[in-house]
């Protein structure tokens, strides 16, 4: 029997703590870690990540854009990490953000969450801003084969908020109709469901039900300014389902595995702090 994605990250996040850590080599992290701008640093600089953390962290986020950008091999290498992830007993969401559709939204599918496909990981991060029912296909494939999607709602970038917190014709907030429909695709669902939801920990407050019987990523944690304080001040009684995400404040401590290890160990520790004040 398929074992839900929902059910798995909740064993992972019981056995390793709440973190999600980004695998995002960008340009700087990959010179700061002593590595060339190249497939061949890109692959050294994954791998040393995936190696050391595998099997400390709830979930590794590898961002497909910094894969993309070099081409043909740095779609390989996603290829590989993905591979070595499911490999050390990780939880793995492909950070694509990808959203269209009808065909494109079941060719994006069958990409991310079809175990037929190279790319397949745990979930994927999709955008649902030409309206959630495009997701369609790609929440439909992703529950077949007991994988997960991640709904953007409310993200971190200034920007956001023109589409994301503007009132629909029938009175919510276009946000708020995402949250509803990752709500609606969680119904009954125990002990989660399999669809999450994106909310940025540094965004301004909202009065928004981030309550949808499922996990929420929670990206901005760490160097990006996301605190304690703002997960306490914007999750409330949905703090139980955040899964913090944060990638600079983890690699800069990189290369050195056990440097990489440390900092993440910290993170837990900080975080279930914040559990605790909480009283979750």
């Amino acid at each position: 029997m398929i074992r839900p994605f929902g059910t798995r990250l909740m064993e992972a996040i019981r056995q390793r703590g709440p973190l999600c850590v980004g695998i995002d080599p960008h340009p700087s992290l990959l010179r700061d870690w002593g590595l060339d701008d190249s497939p061949h640093g890109l692959e050294r600089f994954s791998r040393v990540v995936v190696e050391a953390l595998a099997e400390q962290v709830a979930v590794l986020k590898p961002q497909a854009a910094f894969f993309e950008r070099h081409g043909s091999a740095g779609i390989a290498i996603l290829e590989r990490v993905v591979a070595d992830i499911r490999a050390g007993d990780g939880v793995g969401v492909i950070d694509a953000k990808r959203g269209d559709i009808g065909s494109t939204v079941q060719a994006y599918a069958d990409a991310y969450v079809d175990p037929s496909s190279p790319l397949c990981s745990d979930a994927v991060t999709a955008s649902p801003y030409l309206g959630f029912e495009s997701l369609r296909p790609l929440l439909d494939t992703a529950a077949r084969h007991g994988n997960g999607v991640f709904v953007l709602a409310l993200t971190s970038n200034p920007e956001g908020a023109q589409v994301q917190r503007a009132l629909t014709a029938d009175g919510p907030t276009v946000a708020g109709t995402m949250l509803a429909g990752v709500r609606r695709e969680n119904a009954g669902m125990t002990p989660w469901g399999s669809v999450g939801v994106v909310v940025g920990a540094t965004i301004a407050a909202t009065d928004e039900d981030l309550e949808v019987n499922g996990p929420v990523l929670a990206p901005g944690y760490g160097a990006q300014g996301g605190t304690p304080a703002d997960l306490l001040r914007i999750f409330g009684r949905a703090m139980h389902n955040v899964l913090p995400a944060t990638s600079r404040a983890i690699l800069c401590h990189g290369p050195d595995p056990g440097r990489l290890q440390a900092a993440a160990a910290r993170a837990i520790e900080e975080y279930h702090i914040v559990l605790q004040l909480d009283g979750s």
